[in-house]
């Protein structure tokens, strides 16, 4: 089992804070301010499926894929019986599927792992080349507030019964980059632990920055909303929520 595939085990234990269900109905909410009712659906950036889950159970004909194969194997043993569905291994930035969806969905921030703007630019293209005319994007991030503020430049520790970790987060403010080194310690047979780390980063971007490379990938209804409400964002907002439509 590699360093990654050890992070993938733990993934859905370290996410306990976050409510897919209430995730899934507030899209659905989202579905019907903008009048979409779609049946092709494409996430993006699945990781372990628990969105998919839902969206699945919901019977949309769903396509979701993630660029790490063991998020993936961890998402097949929780929606193997559903037949609407089909997981894929592909990249946000040059994903190619020969289909086009009416609704492409992608949700935890994964377009801050984009770090940089061309790339970002990319996706939205890609994004909008496989949608169709009047499809909708959904996706959100973690604020520019959030990332430089809260997680930046500041260390967590949490202890739970199996697993102890650190999570040391640096903001490089020449770049808008927040760079998260974490150490976790995992109880593999009831008295020995095993050490590993892993590294990630995430770019902080300002809404407006993002609404630009929406509009240059040629999005031609463009809202946002302080997450999962629909309120505008003000300046401590820590989660935006965007929409856009072909």
């Amino acid at each position: 089992m590699d360093i990654y595939n050890k992070f993938a085990t733990l993934y859905d234990e370290l996410m306990t804070d976050f409510d897919y269900e209430n995730w899934f109905i507030y899209i659905k909410k989202i579905l019907e301010k903008f009048n979409k009712n779609p049946h092709k659906v494409l996430e993006m950036a699945c990781g372990t499926g628990n969105l998919s889950y839902y969206l699945a159970k919901e019977g949309y004909q769903l396509t979701c894929f993630d660029f790490s194969s063991d998020m993936l194997t961890i998402a097949y043993d929780k929606l193997y019986k559903f037949k609407n569905l089909k997981l894929l291994n592909q990249n946000m930035i040059n994903f190619k599927i020969n289909n086009v969806f009416d609704c492409i969905i992608s949700i935890c921030d994964s377009i801050n792992y984009i770090t940089d703007e061309k790339d970002l630019l990319d996706t939205f293209i890609n994004v909008r080349n496989h949608l169709e005319e009047g499809g909708i994007f959904i996706f959100d991030i973690n604020s520019y507030y959030k990332l430089k503020y809260i997680i930046g430049n500041n260390t967590f520790v949490e202890d739970r019964e199996d697993v102890f970790y650190t999570w040391q987060n640096y903001f490089d403010e020449e770049n808008n980059i927040c760079e998260f080194y974490l150490t976790f310690f995992m109880n593999e047979d009831g008295e020995n632990y095993i050490r590993f780390d892993e590294e990630h980063k995430e770019r902080a971007y300002e809404i407006n920055e993002v609404v630009e490379l929406l509009t240059q990938a040629g999005f031609r209804e463009i809202d946002f909303f302080e997450g999962f409400s629909f309120k505008k964002p003000y300046s401590k907002s820590e989660r935006i929520n965007f929409i856009a439509i072909k």
